[in-house]
């Protein structure tokens, strides 16, 4: 009887696990979001907008106004930076920057998202906002353009334990998504494992080594990383970016009661995340696009590559694409100008929409030009 019972029990346990799989049963953490970065669609969540604080995740917020800076124009990757006695003075993790030191901006990028640097966050707040509360300012801004509803913040490096500093994990994983599909470049910076710096101040230069605060890093072999945070208010706090065969996915933990925990659970969720999801591609395609008036008869245009990423088990075969384009399109033609669309659908269900774009300008044609054409088609010229 013991032994048909052990036997029921192990029946029973792998029964459950298989049932159970790499979901909600799994996660320990009371507090999270898993998202696909491309739709914003969310696949797994709980407790996603119940506020928490969110420790050094805040630096997310920070480095997308820093690349927002850097695409305007207003300030170069090359370009040297000063720390300032404030910034020097953040506690916590910090890459022990000098008072007076210069480094560039892409080093202090690189300080914030490999070291998690209080002081290089500072540094580049100063430098965007001409003070960290100034920037502050601008944070809560960009937050509510993005409908962070259930966020504000206090600093800009998340060391402070003011409860009127928060976010939550819906939030965070909006402005992770802003951050690495406006700017994808910046997964080159955070899936960097180590990287030494050089502090040049008046004491002569010393080596310093900027190690990755992500663990997962070396733990899945998708994950290129992004942003941890912990404090005792915080707990402990992750947000991930990992991709995989064209599917970019969004992993936040917060609240989680150990590091171990955090990156267990980001783990699993990743793991989830691309377990349901399926990707469905219509490439790229080049149009010859008839127009009426112009100093030519057609412009060039382009549809660009279609991506639908499904989590809910569509049946791609079924797609239908119905193209439509405009039949009296008139000069002048703008590059840029919308000229026709592609739809894509499973019968009444609306899947995506893609616009077919004009890739080039084209003039109103002159009576000069009508002339050529008409003499053209008598000579067999067209």
């Amino acid at each position: 009887m013991k032994r048909i019972l052990s036997i029921f029990l192990m029946i029973s346990l792998v029964m459950s696990e298989t049932v159970l799989g790499e979901n909600e049963a799994k996660i320990q953490s009371d507090y999270y979001v898993l998202m696909e970065a491309d739709s914003g669609k969310i696949i797994e969540a709980k407790n996603e907008n119940e506020t928490r604080s969110p420790a050094s995740i805040t630096k997310i917020m920070t480095t997308l106004l820093i690349f927002d800076a850097i695409k305007e124009g207003k300030i170069k990757l090359d370009e040297m930076v000063v720390t300032s006695g404030h910034a020097k003075s953040m506690g916590g993790s910090q890459v022990f920057l000098e008072e007076g030191e210069e480094q560039t901006v892409e080093t202090m990028i690189k300080c914030i998202l490999i070291a998690s640097g209080n002081d290089a966050s500072v540094a580049m707040a100063e430098r965007i906002g001409g003070t960290e509360e100034k920037f502050v300012e601008q944070m809560n801004e960009k937050a509510k353009k993005l409908g962070m509803e259930h966020t504000h913040f206090v600093d800009c490096c998340g060391l402070t334990d003011s409860k009127e500093h928060f976010t939550t994990a819906k939030d965070v994983a909006v402005m992770t998504r802003e951050l690495v599909t406006r700017y994808p470049e910046v997964l080159n910076y955070s899936s960097i494992w180590m990287e030494t710096i050089i502090h040049k101040t008046a004491k002569g230069e010393k080596e310093f080594v900027l190690s990755n605060t992500n663990k997962l890093l070396k733990g899945n072999e998708y994950v290129k990383g992004l942003k941890t945070g912990s404090t005792s208010l915080a707990k402990y706090c992750v947000s991930n970016v990992a991709v995989k065969d064209g599917i970019t996915l969004i992993s936040v933990v917060l609240g989680a009661p150990d590091f171990k925990v955090r990156f267990a659970d980001s783990n699993q969720l990743i793991n989830l995340g691309f377990s349901k999801c399926k990707i469905y591609k219509d490439s790229e395609k080049d149009y010859q696009v008839p127009i009426i008036g112009g100093v030519k008869d057609t412009v060039a245009a382009k549809k660009k590559e279609t991506k639908l990423v499904d989590t809910e088990g569509i049946d791609f075969q079924q797609i239908r694409k119905n193209e439509v384009i405009n039949p009296k399109i008139l000069a002048p033609v703008k590059k840029g100008k919308i000229l026709g669309k592609i739809q894509y659908s499973i019968g009444k269900k609306k899947l995506a929409e893609t616009e077919i774009v004009a890739e080039e300008t084209v003039l109103e044609g002159t009576y000069l030009d009508s002339i050529g054409k008409i003499a053209g088609v008598f000579l067999g010229v067209q």
